[in-house]
């Protein structure tokens, strides 16, 4: 038997993820993400409404045409710049990237230690680019004008990621995201945001996609974080950008033959979570502010700046897990993902939650006495 199976008349732990799994997708409400689905219903979403996204009478990709130069087309156009470049995955692309500009002009990138490449893609920058990274400030934002000045030695590319994910998902103010941009401009940088999340940081800055990705050389986005799709990611710029980036594409693998579940995909989630982004925005300052009020809580940030933001509670993580997967199945109430208890503030436990929309349906008093409850359940 192997670590993962259980005997018949042996009920998993609540930690076991298949048992949430199945908690969460019979819930009757659902707060933060959304509910889970079976391969099954993947499946049949595929094809729900994707007459209206593209002719399904012609021919599946080939090496990067068809459906996949339509998503690029339209990924460019909502950006406002010349190209964009499909890729099957998010650390591909801004490899690719990075890569890209240090051909141009040298190997060292200034980023944030929080950043995507520095947390979670095991220093590939670095493994397998021979890339360095500079560090212009430690504290949990994204670095100013000034932290630039200072970082004492040169460098060839500025990295930006908008939102910082690990930091609490937060944004620079307009004035300071421009001001960074100026300071790495006269310094000779060029400039890349890693944008994974940029589709819902217009409202914070209260600036257009093309205003705000028009202030970098190239730009990251995902197409599974916010948009729901299956998985895959574009990096847009100029022309040459772009035919350097195709370059790179084929050098680490990521010319796929075809690709057309995961454009799919793409396209239906630029369809239905683009115009709806806003609204995500203003609600999940209405659910920050309401799980703000529990005792012993924090937010950050608060208010988010985005749809999403960490939210923490002064419990272990495993009690809060335990708890999240009982009141889901006693209850019928899907409130938070997964719990952890990253270091920062000693005691307490923290989750990302996710204001998407099956939270719309939720008022502040309704998520008051929701986290009441399950709070009853921790500490049972």
């Amino acid at each position: 038997m192997t670590a993962a199976a259980h005997r018949p008349d042996e009920v998993p732990p609540p930690t076991d993820p298949a048992r949430r799994f199945a908690a969460l997708r019979g819930c009757d409400r659902i707060l933060s993400g959304a509910r889970p689905r079976t391969l099954r219903e993947r499946l049949a979403a595929l094809s729900e409404g994707a007459e209206e996204l593209y002719d399904l009478d012609e021919g599946p990709d080939f090496y990067g045409d068809g459906i996949v130069r339509a998503l690029e087309r339209r990924v460019a156009g909502l950006l406002g710049l010349p190209e964009a470049v499909y890729f099957p995955t998010g650390t591909m692309a801004q490899q690719a990237a990075l890569q890209y500009w240090a051909d141009g002009a040298g190997r060292t990138v200034a980023m944030h230690p929080l950043a995507h490449p520095e947390v979670h893609e095991q220093r590939a920058y670095s493994v397998l680019s021979g890339l360095r990274t500079v560090w212009p400030t430690g504290a949990p934002r994204l670095p100013t004008a000034a932290e630039l000045r200072s970082v004492g030695e040169a460098f060839t590319t500025l990295m930006i990621e908008l939102p910082l994910r690990d930091a609490g998902f937060v944004l620079p103010t307009w004035a300071e995201l421009t001001a960074v941009v100026d300071e790495a401009r006269r310094q000779g940088a060029f400039v890349h945001l890693d944008g994974a999340r940029l589709w819902e940081s217009g409202p914070h800055f209260g600036r257009s996609l093309p205003e705000i990705a028009g202030l970098a050389d190239s730009v990251y986005v995902s197409c599974y974080k916010t948009l729901g799709g299956t998985s895959g990611a574009l990096v847009a710029g100029d022309a040459e950008f772009a035919r350097g980036v195709r370059i790179w594409r084929h050098r680490y693998g990521g010319r796929l033959f075809q690709q057309w579940p995961a454009v799919l995909t793409a396209l239906a989630g630029l369809e239905r979570e683009l115009p709806r982004l806003d609204s995500y925005v203003a609600n999940a300052k209405a659910v920050a502010a309401a799980l703000a009020e529990v005792p012993g809580a924090r937010v950050n940030p608060d208010p988010p700046h985005t749809h999403q933001f960490r939210f923490w509670l002064p419990y272990p993580a495993q009690a809060l897990n335990r708890a999240t997967v009982r009141l889901a199945e006693e209850q019928g109430v899907g409130l938070f993902g997964t719990w952890d208890e990253p270091g920062p503030l000693p005691g307490f436990s923290m989750t990302e939650v996710t204001a998407s929309a099956a939270a719309l349906d939720w008022t502040p008093r309704e998520v008051s006495e929701a986290v009441a409850l399950f709070l009853e359940f921790v500490e049972d």
